[in-house]
């Protein structure tokens, strides 16, 4: 074989074993591109609680209870991952036969979860993962509503109860072929699942609890708001994850999902800091940031359906909206919600998940709904109307109970102190 006739063979030879891996892998039904866009949506998805959400949280808090709310994220990553792998995934998204349009079952311990396993056009342990990271921030998300006040014990067996009867039935009612997918109502990234479903959670929650000793005549300033703008900058970017990888692909859905995410952030984030602008007079670091926090919280559940135009309207009302909820409702009503979960995260995706059955329709540049918009905005209220007395009832009743046998607040003396140092022997600053 002559030199020449060696160089074209070997060119041959490993052209045709670059096409080797490709041609598998069409086979198997896996996407690389789809599959490379889950892997780091998932990354995304994570990040947005830890560190995201955990610094979010710590600069809002008084300098006593900083280290206290970044444990609570921390840890809730770590017991829902075991919660989940144990028998959380199948109870969301296994086939639950006869009960299937409330739970699923099977999957313990992710059986059946293997290498070659595939979900649509992706690895089923990508998919799983990119799913567990919602189930991390939804129970991560309550914990700005009782903090600074809640025992770290009785937290831990509050999410493992609530992640089990609360989110995990939830998330397969929508998206695990449950009864409220089924029935079309639209819920692309978690408007209802995650954020009316946490906000309810909080509300309940913190009523149940009370307010922290001191408030509302003692002032307890947020201690880092540096802290809470990263935060806020790190939710937003890891957003994008959340929302476009819903997709489940990487194509044009995914595409437009980022573009209207962002549209709809900067406009409610605008919203609300000119809302606060007007009435108070100075446009305030803690209120852009929080009214961006609206707007992503609000764009979740349309993100995969509206355009443009839509996520400008979605953006303006949340940012308005979630600002007076935050705010004056909150004032009225009494209750102390440390953090303004319910405000932002109950509100804001109570506007989301309505304003979806709107916008959606192609008249106002969606996607196009199946039916005409008066009925789906009736879905699209069955939908969050469930949700909220599902988690609202549950929520209460778990807590009632772990009232009674652990009880739910530290002692007015480790309040006073802080939980720092009261709970964890740690002081989150030393200067």
């Amino acid at each position: 074989m002559t030199l020449k006739s060696k160089a074209i063979f070997v060119a041959l030879a490993g052209a045709f074993a670059v096409t080797l891996p490709r041609a598998a892998w069409a086979q198997d039904g896996l996407n690389s591109g789809d599959t490379a866009w889950m892997l780091t949506s998932s990354v995304l998805v994570l990040f947005m609680t830890i560190p995201g959400l955990s610094l979010f949280y710590a600069g809002l808090v008084r300098a006593k209870n900083v280290l206290s709310v970044m444990m609570q994220c921390f840890v809730i990553t770590c017991l829902v991952t075991l919660l989940w792998t144990v028998y959380g995934y199948g109870l969301a998204f296994g086939d639950g036969g006869s009960l299937n349009a409330f739970v699923g079952v099977g999957k313990f311990f992710l059986s059946g979860v293997g290498v070659d396993t595939v979900s649509g056009t992706i690895p089923e342990s990508v998919f799983q993962m990119f799913q567990l990271t919602f189930a991390i921030i939804t129970p991560a998300l309550i914990v700005g509503a009782f903090a600074e006040r809640m025992k770290f014990s009785t937290m831990l067996m509050f999410m493992a109860l609530w992640v089990t009867v609360v989110y995990a039935p939830v998330a397969h009612w929508v998206w695990g072929g449950g009864w409220l997918g089924e029935m079309g109502v639209l819920d692309f990234a978690g408007g209802t699942v995650v954020h009316i479903n946490a906000g309810v959670a909080a509300l309940v929650l913190c009523i149940v609890l009370g307010k922290r000793r001191g408030y509302p005549t003692t002032p307890m300033a947020p201690n880092s708001l540096v802290l809470t703008v990263v935060g806020a900058s790190m939710l937003w970017v890891g957003w994008f994850g959340f929302n476009a990888g819903s997709e489940l692909a990487a194509d044009g859905v995914a595409g437009m999902a980022m573009t209207v995410t962002h549209i709809a952030t900067a406009t409610a984030a605008l919203a609300w800091m000119t809302t606060e602008w007007m009435i108070h007079g100075k446009p305030s670091v803690l209120g852009i940031a929080t009214g961006a926090v609206a707007g992503l919280v609000a764009i979740t559940p349309a993100s995969g359906t509206v355009g443009p135009a839509g996520a400008l309207v979605i953006g303006l009302a949340s940012g308005v909206i979630c600002y007076w909820a935050a705010s004056s409702l909150k004032r009225k009503m009494g209750y102390d919600d440390s953090l303004d979960v319910f405000g932002v995260h109950g509100v804001g995706g109570f506007i989301g998940a309505m304003l979806t059955g709107v916008m959606t329709a192609e008249a106002f540049g969606g996607a196009g709904l199946d039916v005409g918009i008066g009925q789906q905005l009736g879905l699209q209220f069955v939908g969050a109307a469930a949700t909220i007395a599902y988690s609202g009832v549950l929520t209460f009743a778990i807590a009632k109970v772990l009232d009674a046998t652990m009880g739910l607040r530290v002692t007015a003396e480790e309040e006073s102190e802080g939980l720092d140092l009261a709970l964890h022997d740690e002081r989150g600053f030393s200067l």
